[in-house]
């Protein structure tokens, strides 16, 4: 039963990619839209762990965790919309919460590595990107 030919199909890589690239897209949304919120609210107090300023520090989290975010929820540009997650990810785990105790950044370092895993498996074959590659190419 477990290893049905109708189970394999369901259960494929493709699907298993599907369900991880949009769960962290998904996830991270929902840090990326409140900050969001907060932009268009006027309110830009936040952190500066880089030293860039707290609005250019909250500007890029939430182009990272909102548009890039939603970006790798449909698998468009996928590989390039990871790299701010990834990069926020690291800034996160490394620079902001570095020297806090390991349950407190385990959040990001699970965040990181899905970003990472996505970024090196690409969107899948249920993704935007897969379909202008088709396309591009000539194939239906």
């Amino acid at each position: 039963m477990l290893n049905s030919p109708r189970l394999n199909e369901i259960v494929s890589p493709d699907v298993a990619v599907l369900l991880l690239r949009i769960g962290a897209a998904c996830l991270i949304m929902t840090h990326g839209i409140p900050k969001l919120m907060r932009i268009l609210e006027g309110n830009f107090g936040f952190g500066d762990p880089l030293g860039i300023g707290p609005t250019t520090s909250l500007f890029l989290v939430t182009f990272a965790e909102a548009i890039c975010a939603f970006f790798v929820l449909i698998g468009l540009w996928t590989r390039l919309a990871l790299i701010p997650l990834i990069i926020n990810m690291i800034v996160v785990v490394f620079v902001a919460h570095g020297s806090d105790p390991f349950s407190q950044k385990e959040k990001g370092v699970l965040f990181l590595v899905m970003f990472i895993v996505l970024f090196l498996t690409g969107a899948g074959k249920y993704s935007v990107d897969k379909t202008f590659n088709k396309r591009s190419r000539g194939y239906r």
